[in-house]
């Protein structure tokens, strides 16, 4: 299922299908039974309040945490295996406003013999804020959350650096208007979304590769990123070294086809194939 699915299955539906092979939580909201680790039976069932009532075999042990309540105080509890080490992780669902769904996400420590939350490192730069709609890929070994703010849906993918989780992929919606249109034209489809940013980060937050895309498109995760390709439409196009240059000598002309790559106030950033000299990157300045 391609990210635009699994998008319009929470707008059709209101949630997101647990991970596949997941062990769910009866119909009847009895308690969620399963092994998080060798030898240790959890029991977990949603509290009055909201929070989540835990119970630990064969050491006795009893936790309160935190669900992922809806308005009435219910959670959908399952056990998902979303770190990828064959053991399921506790998750607590809830449909929040009329499409977005939280959770909450705990992994079983053996060292305390407890569960703890999973946190993932954002950098801040991160659009839905938390694990929302939160799907698991075991063949890129990537979650996808997302979440819809006004109009638009907005995808984030992480992945584990060893026990932590972090912000490997996420996007920034282009707001340029029309001086970007009056530069570049590129083919657009009936269901294409807004422009955005795509980066690709390393655990420390650092930006590996961008590019141009659309913005309810997620890239395949684990692929390289691939800009849109767009043509050239002034007679003479200026092509500056870096964001608030102010002089420069080079220059595309109308019809040349580039890649998109970046943005950066008002700045985009273009792969243009010389035939001469091979691949030339630069910046054109779009600010109104």
């Amino acid at each position: 299922m391609t990210p635009r699915d699994v998008l319009m299955a929470v707008m059709l539906a209101g949630l997101l299908v647990p991970a596949a092979q997941a062990q769910a939580q009866d119909e009847d909201r009895g308690p969620l039974r399963f092994s998080p680790a060798a030898g240790v039976q959890a029991s977990v069932e949603v509290q009055e309040d909201g929070m989540l009532a835990v119970l630990l075999q064969p050491a006795g042990k009893r936790q309160r945490l935190p669900g992922a309540p809806d308005a009435e105080g219910h959670s959908r509890l399952s056990a998902e295996d979303l770190d990828f080490d064959g053991r399921p992780e506790l998750v607590a669902r809830a449909a929040v406003g009329m499409v977005n769904e939280a959770v909450a996400v705990y992994r079983f420590d053996v060292g305390s013999g407890e569960f703890r939350a999973l946190k993932a490192v954002t950098h801040g730069h991160d659009q839905c804020g938390d694990l929302m709609g939160l799907t698991a890929d075991a063949a890129t070994r990537t979650l996808t959350a997302s979440c819809r703010s006004g109009p638009m849906w907005y995808t984030d993918v992480y992945r584990f650096n060893g026990p932590q989780l972090y912000l490997y992929r996420g996007e920034s919606v282009l707001m340029l208007g029309d001086t970007l249109n009056r530069a570049l034209h590129w083919e657009e489809t009936e269901n294409q979304g807004p422009l955005a940013v795509w980066r690709t980060y390393d655990p420390s937050g650092k930006v590996l590769e961008s590019a141009i895309g659309d913005g309810l498109g997620a890239p395949a995760s684990g692929a390289p990123l691939v800009g849109l390709m767009a043509s050239v439409l002034p007679a003479r196009l200026f092509l500056f070294d870096h964001p608030g240059a102010s002089s420069t000598q080079r220059y595309l002309v109308q019809g040349d086809r580039v890649e998109m790559l970046d943005e950066q106030d008002g700045w985009v950033k273009l792969r243009y194939p010389n035939p001469k000299r091979g691949a030339v990157t630069g910046w054109i300045n779009v600010n109104d």
